[in-house]
């Protein structure tokens, strides 16, 4: 079996090395030291513009936030900012780096299920644009801050609509039996923004669902769609408000493996858009503002994660074992909910994958995988692995378990390849120690 090359700024150049926006990833390895994140800027900033495109050819009225739990450090933010994104937020310190990074206050919508009053008001300080509240007794902690502040704060609701979109369970986020939001099956949403509306400093600007991670299928937004405007018929019906803002959130599908296939935004949105307008109509309502949170699918394909290859285990008659200089400390995603990557010896591109093992850390721990039974190049120690698609929630997810380092990130474009984020010291890993 050849190397498939999965994405289109994936190549192998004539010394049979693995490449990136043409740059050689064995060169990158040398330079900079493994494990190493490497993120096609040039590729971001596609994905920027598919999706910026998409919601302006299908929506008169409508935004793309990048979501910032996927990648999160500063030179996300800047090329953001360039971009004409807004951002979400799930933390103060995702604001933080935002900030620092020069994007917006006005543009950020600050998301996640258990703000604490620190936080809330931190944010409101800092003058953010938008919360996407989970709860009512948010609701009363961010009235509380903007009286305080003597603001009148925008805010979206989190509702649950109640769809299984049939992603793994610990993606999904749409059912009724969910941490996230209030559901309208059981009246409470419809409380929520009653609730919402009895605030003197908050000002309700729409409602927010996301059903959950990795489809390739518009039918779980379709029936979000129809679920949410039928909603918002509901709502203009027992209060008289009428809702300006759709957000529609995220979930877009990535191509991990050969067998899945990059997803035609286009379409995907097109299809979308079809439903929104023709359900609005249907519930005789305004069309509000769209929203869209693509977080995964504008950095994952950026991302490729590369690693030295350790000693090499052949168990006679059970299985094959290759180690790496890193692991679940870089990316947890297998041990987490068996995340499916595509793995290559970088140095050995043009080599028959025809050697099976299980691609194994380095961490004290029998599942520290990053991917069991794949068919690979013969790998020997001193090789370099490439992970390929890891620019989302690879390093917004590490850690210093085992007392790892954690890795540098690379930020390469089609002339230049620097670091965005150094490689972690000994002396980082104790610098909070008293």
């Amino acid at each position: 079996m050849n190397t498939i090359l999965l994405q289109d700024n994936y190549s192998i150049n004539e010394k049979g090395n693995f490449t990136i926006c043409g740059h050689d990833t064995v060169l990158l390895a040398e330079k900079f030291g493994t494990p190493l994140y490497v993120i096609d800027e040039d590729k971001v900033r596609q994905m920027c513009r598919t999706y910026k495109n998409a919601v302006e050819k299908h929506f008169d009225n409508g935004d793309v936030l990048y979501a910032s739990k996927a990648l999160s450090f500063k030179g996300m933010y800047k090329i953001a900012k360039e971009e004409g994104m807004c951002v979400d937020a799930v933390s103060a310190g995702e604001i933080y780096t935002a900030l620092s990074a020069g994007f917006p206050a006005d543009r950020i919508y600050y998301h996640g299920n258990n703000k604490m009053m620190d936080d809330i008001n931190f944010a409101v300080t800092n003058k953010i644009g938008y919360f996407v509240a989970d709860n009512l007794g948010e609701l009363d902690f961010i009235d509380e801050a903007a009286k305080k502040a003597g603001i009148v704060q925008k805010v979206l609701l989190r509702i649950t609509p109640g769809i299984d979109p049939h992603t793994h369970a610990k993606i999904a986020t749409g059912n009724v039996d969910s941490k996230f939001g209030e559901a309208i099956e059981t009246g409470q949403a419809m409380e929520f923004v009653k609730h919402a509306l009895s605030k003197k400093n908050i000002y309700l600007s729409g409602i927010h669902c996301h059903v959950g991670s990795q489809s390739f299928d518009p039918q779980p937004f379709i029936d979000a769609c129809e679920i949410m405007t039928r909603f918002a018929r509901e709502i203009k019906d027992e209060t008289g408000y009428e809702i300006e803002v759709l957000d529609l959130g995220g979930g877009f599908g990535v191509r991990y493996l050969p067998e899945q296939q990059n997803l035609d935004v286009e379409w995907m949105i097109g299809e979308i858009a079809k439903t929104v307008k023709k359900n609005c109509a249907d519930n005789g309502i305004d069309m509000p503002k769209i929203m869209f949170e693509p977080g995964r699918s504008l950095v994952a394909a950026a991302g490729v994660t590369l690693y030295t290859v350790g000693h090499v285990k052949e168990i006679k008659g059970y299985k094959n074992y290759i180690p790496v200089n890193g692991g679940m400390s870089d990316n947890p995603r297998y041990a987490l909910y068996e995340a499916p990557y595509y793995c290559l010896i970088a140095n050995k591109a043009n080599e028959s994958m025809d050697y099976h093992a299980d691609i194994v850390g380095s961490c004290c721990e029998s599942g520290d995988v990053i991917q069991p039974d794949v068919n690979i190049q013969k790998a020997v120690y001193g090789d370099i692995l490439a992970v390929c698609v890891t620019g989302a929630y690879n390093y917004s997810m590490s850690s210093n378990y085992n007392r790892f380092l954690k890795p540098a990130l690379v930020l390469v474009s089609k002339n230049k390849a620097q670091v965005a984020i150094k490689r972690e010291t000994f002396e980082d890993l104790v610098r909070n120690d008293l």
